[in-house]
């Protein structure tokens, strides 16, 4: 009786979403060590006019196998602060770009053309 009780907590835990917040957006800087710059583009509608205005919004996000290329859209999670700009991490790469991709293949075939 005690079995089943724990195993009905333990998955209405799992099924749960997190309660962090997810945005999905474009990597513009790869700069730096760890860490990605992430736009993400807003539509809102304007509270008077009704017409649909677009703003962008830099985030900074961890990133820690340095995956993420300029160009790639991501996706970002909520997480503590990590530095004092850093309050996001990398979650997943939803689609690689395809300069990303350019720029590999340009390095694989200068590099062997040096051996």
């Amino acid at each position: 009786m005690a079995d089943t009780t724990n195993t009905a907590a333990a998955t209405s835990a799992e099924a749960q979403p997190s309660r962090r917040n997810e945005k999905v957006g474009l990597v513009v800087s790869t700069k730096m060590q760890k860490t990605i710059v992430v736009e993400i583009e807003m539509r809102k509608a304007h509270p008077k006019y009704k017409r649909v205005m677009k703003s962008n919004k830099k985030f900074y996000a961890h990133d820690e196998q340095n995956s993420a290329r300029v160009g790639d859209v991501v996706r970002i999670r909520e997480a503590r602060p990590l530095s004092k700009l850093k309050r996001w991490s990398l979650e997943e790469i939803v689609r690689r770009s395809s300069l990303a991709q350019l720029a590999e293949e340009k390095t694989a075939a200068v590099a062997a053309e040096a051996k």
